[in-house]
């Protein structure tokens, strides 16, 4: 069987390709593909045209190299087999599960200090979700909860529930999340949420109040969040999340909204509020934590995160390769059944 790999050729235009399997050099393994997940964010973006096409695929992947203009093969959740070894490469590889941050194709060949062997008690389906894992833990470090807090999470998608799942290890006074489909907020609970209501619900349930015009410290304090996270990558949701949020609280922006625009009514109480809106992405870590952190820590804590929760649960849909413009208009459809898509190779 040939090599097939996934391309990107226009907006909600998808074509499976097929090549020779490649041969590693010295330095190289050959991986054969088993699952490669699916981004439900950035690759819903790519599919509809709405990812900036000028902008860097990713500089901290190597096997995603240019822009996110078309023809683009992209993806960064490989798990498969190594199949084959390098003349240098020490065959205790051979065999071996192993994860890559690689585009969607079922043969590619890398050398093994960019694959990161899956352990034993961690499922193949499930180690695609590594990303997700990290993206979530990432989301968390710099919301950084504290104990006791009121915090909100709106979006319950893929990496939204694993954010909530993240989220329930800590002495929270209150996690809330929100999402507009039924099945995912009953998922939401199930991964720790104390709650989880309608888009249309969370007003009602968080009431924040402004600051005392008389500096009464009391004041300071009112029913709205202390923490908020916009993870639903809809941009009205980041006004809402901006209006539940109380008094000197922070909202984390996880979202990548692409081309789409963003309007803000800070015209209100948001004018006294000392909000603070912050970024999160996964490609960096919070300057004020790289004394002591690294890529590589937070990858290894993702790993234990993601033994802790039910993964599988979260793999909704495996579809083979060859019906890959099925997955993606699966994803564009917004099925309400959709949380985790992967793609099979017919591999283990």
């Amino acid at each position: 069987m040939p090599a097939r790999s996934v391309t990107f050729t226009a907006p909600r235009e998808v074509r499976v390709t097929e090549s020779e399997v490649p041969t590693p050099d010295d330095g190289e393994v050959l991986v054969e593909t088993a699952y490669s997940a699916i981004s439900p964010g950035t690759e819903l973006l790519i599919y509809r045209g709405e990812a900036p096409r000028e902008l860097e695929a990713d500089e901290t992947i190597g096997a995603l190299d240019g822009s996110l203009d078309y023809p683009l093969r992209y993806g960064y959740a490989a798990v498969g087999t190594v199949a084959a070894v390098g003349d240098a490469v020490d065959e205790a590889w051979l065999d071996r599960r192993v994860f890559a941050f690689h585009p969607h194709e079922s043969h590619f060949c890398a050398p093994p200090t960019e694959l990161h062997p899956v352990p034993d008690d961690c499922s193949t389906a499930a180690a695609a979700l590594l990303p997700n894992v990290e993206t979530a833990v990432n989301f968390v470090m710099d919301g950084r909860p504290m104990v006791g807090e009121r915090v909100v999470v709106f979006g319950q998608g893929l990496v939204g529930l694993l954010t909530t799942a993240v989220l329930s290890s800590f002495p929270l006074a209150e996690l809330v999340t929100v999402d507009s489909v039924a099945e995912r907020r009953a998922l939401s609970r199930a991964f720790g949420a104390d709650e989880s209501v309608a888009p249309e619900e969370i007003d009602d349930r968080f009431d924040p109040s402004g600051p005392s015009l008389d500096g009464d410290a009391r004041g300071h304090t009112s029913d709205g969040a202390d923490l908020t996270f916009e993870l639903s990558g809809n941009p009205a949701a980041l006004d809402a999340a901006v209006g539940v949020t109380g008094y000197d609280g922070r909202v984390v922006v996880g979202s990548w909204y692409g081309t789409k625009p963003v309007t803000l009514d800070l015209g209100g109480r948001f004018h006294r509020s000392r909000i603070r809106l912050q970024n999160s992405q996964v490609s960096t870590l919070d300057p004020s934590l790289r004394g002591r952190w690294d890529s590589d820590r937070r990858l290894d804590v993702s790993w234990d995160r993601l033994a802790d929760f039910d993964a599988e649960g979260l793999l909704t849909h495996r579809v083979p390769v060859d019906e890959a413009e099925r997955a993606y208009e699966l994803l564009d459809s917004k099925s309400e059944a959709s949380v985790g898509i992967l793609f099979t190779y017919g591999g283990p």
